[in-house]
């Protein structure tokens, strides 16, 4: 049997809305480390603040 991780928002670890801290428990990375990623990758041209808000709105919240 595995143990799979479902990708969900964190309920405890949220600075905004808890997306960046789900993908870092679902990745086994620090949620800092992907926070940092995420603020990074905004000084690029793209479209990563869209994606995080598309992901805001689909990903379910996480259990307390």
């Amino acid at each position: 049997m595995t143990n799979t991780k479902t990708l969900t928002r964190s309920r405890s670890d949220r600075v905004i809305a808890g997306v960046c801290a789900g993908l870092a428990e679902r990745m086994g990375w620090r949620p800092g480390t992907v926070r940092l990623l995420f603020v990074l990758s905004c000084l690029l041209p793209g479209p990563q603040f869209l994606i995080y808000l598309v992901l805001w709105a689909i990903m379910p919240r996480g259990e307390r």
